[in-house]
């Protein structure tokens, strides 16, 4: 059926087991199997769920709330000092085998095949890809390292990319399947200091629409969420984080009143929690008939 591994495997084929896997496509005899011998329940069970950037912040509560509503994990990410206590983590507490991983670069297409191959061994299909791994890193445009903007671009649109690209080669053959990007409200909406965040997040939309009309023929629908700003994750409040980046935007006041400006702007008064985001994750599992659409998760502040 398949006359080359490559197309799939890339320079890491899959093995003869799987390959002979595949090729039978039992896969709902498979998911009955496993299923049947857990008591998990939740508005993802049985879903098998691959998400990138998943060691830590947004990536790992995203897994964290999936895995809490019933779903098995595939997580990657660069990071093995903390990726692999994250799969500890969510195999200890919601069960034995919930979760498995591998080191992965997002940039990397054959990172991504092993990923795709590691869910299909382990839980026999795909459901949903969540490309979550991304970089901000915030600059005035004339003192922006030019490396560092291609850096950012080429994670977070490339890598949004190659994950769909990946997780489609599989899902085609199901005829069923999501795409969800981890967007931004800075790719509806220009940002001060952020142009290369913006310019990957304003293009990760028009690629969720275009990609979305390619692959529903197969059966995938892709969308994108766009949160508002994590205030209370690191990637904010940890030292050398956003509140101190974006003191010099507003005339070097303290990290307090970044924080107090940030939350101003959003019209119910706090910032984004992954909560939120799970949920509009598990809105889009469930629903059958919304395809290239960017969610506005921002408490109002976005509304285009």
């Amino acid at each position: 059926m398949y006359e080359n591994t490559l197309a799939f495997g890339g320079p890491n084929p899959l093995t003869k087991r799987e390959w002979t896997f595949i090729d039978n496509w039992s896969v709902e005899k498979y998911r009955r199997k496993q299923a049947a011998g857990s008591s998990t329940a939740g508005r993802a069970a049985g879903k098998v769920i691959l998400v990138t950037g998943a060691a830590q912040g947004v990536g790992k509560e995203i897994a964290e709330g999936l895995a809490a509503e019933g779903a098995r994990l595939v997580l990657a990410d660069m990071n093995p000092a903390t990726l692999n206590p994250t799969i500890g983590f969510l195999n200890e507490v919601y069960g034995h085998g919930v979760a498995v991983g591998g080191v992965c670069n997002v940039t990397s297409e054959s990172d991504l095949d092993r990923m795709v191959a590691l869910a299909i061994s382990t839980f026999g299909g795909l459901d949903a890809a969540i490309s979550n791994a991304g970089i901000l890193k915030a600059f005035k445009v004339t003192d922006f390292p030019a490396d560092t903007w291609r850096a950012i671009v080429d994670v977070n649109l490339a890598g949004y990319f190659l994950t769909a690209k990946c997780a489609a080669k599989a899902m085609r053959y199901q005829h069923s399947g999501n795409i969800i990007q981890i967007n931004s409200k800075s790719g509806k909406m220009g940002s001060k200091y952020n142009s290369a965040y913006a310019a990957s997040k304003f293009g990760g939309i028009g690629l969720t629409q275009s990609l979305a009309l390619d692959l529903i023929e197969d059966g995938v629908r892709v969308n994108a969420i766009c949160p508002g700003n994590f205030l209370d994750l690191p990637l904010w409040s940890a030292p050398g984080g956003l509140f101190d980046q974006y003191r010099p935007k507003f005339g070097n006041v303290s990290r307090e009143e970044v924080r107090k400006i940030y939350e101003g702007k959003v019209p119910m008064g706090r910032g984004c929690q992954v909560s939120d985001v799970v949920k509009t994750i598990l809105y889009i599992l469930e629903q059958g008939y919304e395809t290239g659409q960017a969610y506005n998760v921002t408490g109002g502040q976005e509304m285009r």
